[in-house]
């Protein structure tokens, strides 16, 4: 149903209207309202503009002045909105920046201008920002979706004030939000790990969960594998790719870090997995069942994952993620070194970053040939345990 229908059904007088003068009606209560289509927000939606004024040629002057600033440039600060500044911010700003991390912006960019995205610029001050976290806590945002929203909108506002826009940057003195207790990363145990090595399917999903556990890479690196990147016996995997979120699917994009590029040593007892991966495909080891030629989803792997897991039993159904943490468990148990765990997992942790590149190829080997002895096979069907490992060593 049309606006003009609506306003007709609802006693309101609506006024013929031609090309760039937009929508005109008059309310029951007599109030003339103006709205104007200027374009699109950064979330896809219209940005319309509201005037309102007690005479229909009250409200026409202001929809004029209005439209006569913007084609002359000179609309004044006072009546810059913070969606139409947001917007021209990200589109200086994002090619600077990876696929993924604008993915993430936009994300972050909506809830911006879902809730400051009408308020003029130089309205905005700590108190309303103050407001708007306590919002995101209550609806049960991270501390990290706080940071991020607090960290973008000082950026977004710095370069307002930068440009003489504002006076000053209100977020600086804004209160920040005190942080809730940490959530404890969760990992199997290593009863769960000898139960899924030796329970889980000799398949596509089997095999993959395996070398997760066994290598401690990412989701989205085990996804953007191809055959090219593992080595003929699967003793190596050369990580220099990943999956990455964008609008409408995925596609591939550089790994997490400049760190996250490396050569991955596997375990023996994972090998044949990583082989048995290689050779069922010519393109990814885990493709698009919807794209062929594309890699897969992370959401489709996690479904996959989760449905994988339900079926193993004493084992806790976790996320893909926390084979991970997994390993950099299991190998801190071991005793091997955190520069040498942070080589292999291709953490980004600045202050190790001097440290990976001294960690030797004989010393990495070294540690994950310990992770395999310590979960190879002791008799028929069982695996060792890694308290045993340490005791004997």
């Amino acid at each position: 149903m049309t606006k003009r229908r609506v306003c007709q059904q609802k006693g309101v007088k609506m006024a013929k209207r031609a090309n760039g003068e937009g929508t005109l009606f008059q309310r029951e209560d007599g109030i003339w309202i103006c709205q104007i289509m200027i374009g699109y927000r950064p979330d896809g939606k219209r940005d319309i503009r509201t005037f309102s004024g007690k005479t229909r040629k009250e409200v026409i002057a202001k929809r004029d002045e209005f439209k006569k600033k913007r084609a002359d440039g000179l609309l004044a600060t006072e009546d810059l909105r913070f969606d139409e500044f947001a917007a021209i911010w990200f589109e200086n700003h994002k090619d600077n920046i990876t696929p993924t991390t604008q993915e993430s912006y936009r994300y972050t960019l909506r809830i911006l201008t879902d809730y400051f995205g009408r308020q003029k610029l130089v309205d905005i001050k700590a108190m309303n920002i103050e407001q708007f976290l306590k919002k995101l806590r209550k609806d049960g945002k991270s501390d990290s979706s706080l940071a991020q929203c607090r960290g973008m909108l000082y950026q977004i506002l710095n370069k307002a004030a930068a440009n003489d826009l504002i006076i000053k940057n209100p977020v600086q003195y804004a209160d920040k939000m005190r942080k809730q207790p940490k959530k404890r990363k969760e990992a199997f145990t290593a009863d769960e790990i000898r139960t899924l090595l030796r329970c889980l399917p000799e398949d596509q999903i089997g095999w993959s969960i395996r070398l997760l556990l066994c290598t401690g890479m990412r989701g989205q690196e085990l996804l953007a594998l191809e055959p090219r990147h593992i080595a003929q016996d699967g003793s190596t995997i050369i990580i220099e790719q990943a999956v990455v979120r964008i609008k409408g699917g995925v596609d591939l994009g550089p790994p997490k870090s400049p760190d996250s590029y490396r050569t991955i040593p596997v375990p023996e007892n994972a090998r044949y997995c990583a082989k048995l991966l290689r050779d069922t495909t010519n393109r990814f080891i885990w493709e698009s069942p919807r794209k062929p030629g594309k890699p897969c989803n992370p959401s489709y792997f996690g479904k996959r994952f989760k449905l994988t897991l339900e079926n193993v039993e004493d084992v806790r159904v976790l996320t893909p993620h926390c084979c991970r943490h997994t390993y950099v468990s299991q190998m801190q148990a071991l005793g091997v070194s955190v520069e040498t765990i942070q080589s292999i997992v291709g953490h980004a942790d600045m202050d190790m970053t001097r440290h990976y590149l001294h960690v030797q190829e004989n010393v990495r080997k070294e540690a994950v040939d310990r992770f395999s002895e310590a979960f190879a096979k002791k008799g028929k069907g069982t695996f060792g345990n890694v308290l045993d490992y340490k005791k004997s060593s």
